[in-house]
């Protein structure tokens, strides 16, 4: 079943759930398992951004290749050491990946290798540097349940502004962008979240409600400027999905853009909300 938006529906479904469960394992029993999983998916995701960018040609005629090892390496090693190493060892591996970055593309002797380094650089900081923040918040205090409630606003983000969008999307946000998003279907993500933030502050953290809704208002947000952040990208390259490794989906991109900018948007707003880092590193 294709719905008016144009996604397969049961497909969807079906991958969320297959997704979700590894997923919630790895959170409350085996961290380290977790780990390993969103290496994994960091490493796929390094790889399709890095090869849609390949398909731009350059105004010198050449096509754009970017140096992909040290981008496998900055996958499986910036998660690892915000596991391990809090804040700043991530900067540090983050840092370690554009000098890996850099040396490759002068050992390999790319074309045109300005560009090139660039666009290396940028695909380490969107993918593996900014959804490591998913690590940090494994760290802090309740840590399991503060990542589950981040994913489960993002996941409310969607399924509410998906629902509103159909039901009742009559004035798109930006057209020329996404056209399928549409204001009231951001709405609907506002007042959906809100709730699960609420319901989550009161009945798992015994906290201020305020708390839930300032964090479901505030990741709503990124996860938005997450979607908009990869329509853009597809775009500028002329392409619908990053991939099709995920049924219903696309790419795994496809599936994590509401989550690059709303990983390290909560991780921050929990931070500064609780008023400690629950032992995180952050040097501040």
């Amino acid at each position: 079943m294709t719905t008016k938006v144009g996604r397969n529906l049961p497909a969807a479904i079906i991958t969320g759930i297959v997704l979700l469960v590894p997923a919630l394992l790895g959170i409350f029993f085996f961290e380290l398992m977790l780990i390993f999983v969103w290496t994994i998916l960091l490493s796929m995701g390094v790889w399709e951004v890095a090869r849609a960018l390949e398909t731009r040609v350059a105004p010198t005629g050449q096509q754009l290749r970017l140096p992909k090892i040290p981008l496998f390496l900055g996958a499986i090693s910036m998660p690892t050491a915000a596991y391990f190493g809090g804040v700043e060892a991530l900067t540090l591996a983050l840092m370690a990946t554009g000098l890996a970055i850099i040396v490759a593309a002068a050992l390999w002797k790319v074309r045109d290798p300005g560009r090139s380094i660039l666009a290396s650089v940028f695909v380490a900081s969107w993918v593996p540097f900014m959804m490591s923040f998913a690590v940090l918040l494994l760290n802090l205090d309740q840590g399991d349940w503060r990542l589950v409630v981040v994913v489960l606003l993002v996941v409310s983000n969607d399924t509410f502004g998906y629902i509103f969008g159909v039901f009742f999307g009559r004035h798109p946000m930006a057209p020329k962008i996404s056209p399928k998003k549409s204001w009231e279907g951001f709405g609907g993500s506002l007042l959906g979240a809100t709730g699960v933030g609420v319901l989550a502050s009161w009945l798992i953290f015994d906290e201020p409600l305020y708390v839930g809704a300032v964090l479901a208002i505030t990741v709503v947000i990124a996860s938005t400027a997450g979607d908009f952040s990869e329509s853009m990208v597809k775009r500028e390259l002329g392409i619908k999905d990053m991939s099709r490794l995920l049924p219903g989906h696309g790419g795994v991109m496809d599936r994590l853009d509401s989550l690059v900018f709303a990983m390290p948007t909560a991780f921050f707003v929990v931070v500064a909300l609780n008023g400690d880092a629950g032992g995180v590193p952050l040097g501040l």
